[in-house]
């Protein structure tokens, strides 16, 4: 039996790091790397048969759905967004999910939309709540703090500008002049010393610059500057996620509202120290004692809530991959 591990696709812009962190999880529950597997191009393996856990979102190519015969998959974390979905579930696709049921789901959402169609399925969590093997002793623990990409979701000129069709289109319906939104908002719930101190991140780095072996190396730097952090800041749960399994402290910003995103979170943002923002106003609420803005002096402890997910994904994926 050879074993794969998922590669992704790039648009023409950028490339999502997530992506790359979500395999380092999946890497740790195989013996070897025998091939590597673009996401986008399942149905197109041909070779021996390989075993691939199947984490993370599926799928922006709708029409490269069912995977190969070629590929024994595990379905754990398998997210099927809601614009994917009505593509994904044909007749062809329920029966390939039904084979290979049940589903671990990451969000209860997938969980949910899967039950709808008869396929056995279930809320496992994202596969990188297993990260605690990057857990450093908090000995090696730093002043650090970092921000990684906060609000992302609000518009930003790569997204705003990123072709003259979406220029023109942004700029008619008004997201053109809204790029200052963003540090706007933060301004109102952290404060301006660890804005003007704090170690900013981006998780989508420049695309057609990198080899697949350079992302996951700059998966992993990541990983161990999280492990290391005094506290980090985030809209990304493959950064939030992760900071939870290496015990670093972690304030999830959640300024989604479109069902394209929030449909993700469902049963993840329970797990999470939170702030949340209303797009519009700028206005927040946290889950959590706040008196305030963010300070370097701020204090969080995460809710522990994620273990039980945690050990469960463990067993179930070293029982399958066995």
């Amino acid at each position: 039996m050879k074993y794969g591990l998922l590669t992704y696709d790039e648009n023409k812009r950028f490339f999502n790091v997530g992506d790359n962190i979500q395999s380092l999880a999946a890497k740790q529950f195989i013996p070897q790397v025998d091939e590597f597997i673009n996401r986008e191009k399942l149905a197109d393996y041909k070779g021996d048969k390989t075993k691939l856990i199947l984490n993370g979102w599926f799928t922006h190519n709708i029409k490269n759905w069912v995977p190969s015969e070629d590929i024994d998959p595990i379905f754990v974390s398998f997210h099927m967004n809601n614009t994917a979905a009505p593509f994904m579930l044909s007749e062809k696709g329920i029966a390939y999910l039904k084979k290979h049921a049940p589903i671990g789901c990451r969000d209860q959402f997938t969980a949910d939309t899967l039950k709808a169609k008869g396929i056995d399925a279930y809320f496992s969590g994202c596969l990188t709540l297993t990260l605690d093997t990057y857990k450093v002793d908090d000995s090696e623990r730093t002043d650090d703090i970092y921000i990684v990409d906060p609000l992302y979701s609000y518009p930003r000129a790569g997204k705003v500008f990123y072709s003259t069709k979406h220029t023109i289109k942004n700029i008619l319906n008004g997201t053109a002049f809204q790029l200052g939104k963003k540090q706007k908002h933060l301004k109102n719930f952290i404060s301006k010393e660890v804005l003007e101190s704090a170690h900013f991140v981006n998780q989508e780095p420049p695309a057609n610059t990198y080899s697949d072996e350079e992302k996951f190396a700059m998966a992993e730097d990541l990983l161990h500057k999280y492990a290391k952090a005094k506290l980090v800041i985030t809209s990304r749960i493959h950064c939030a996620l992760p900071c939870l399994a290496m015990g670093t402290p972690v304030i999830f910003v959640n300024g989604f509202d479109s069902f394209v995103d929030s449909c993700r979170f469902d049963g993840i943002l329970e797990l999470f120290n939170r702030i949340d923002i209303d797009s519009k106003t700028g206005s927040y609420t946290a889950n959590f004692d706040l008196p305030g803005k963010v300070t370097k002096d701020t204090m969080v402890k995460n809710l522990e809530k994620h273990h039980k997910l945690a050990d469960s994904l463990k067993k179930i994926v070293n029982q399958k991959v066995k």
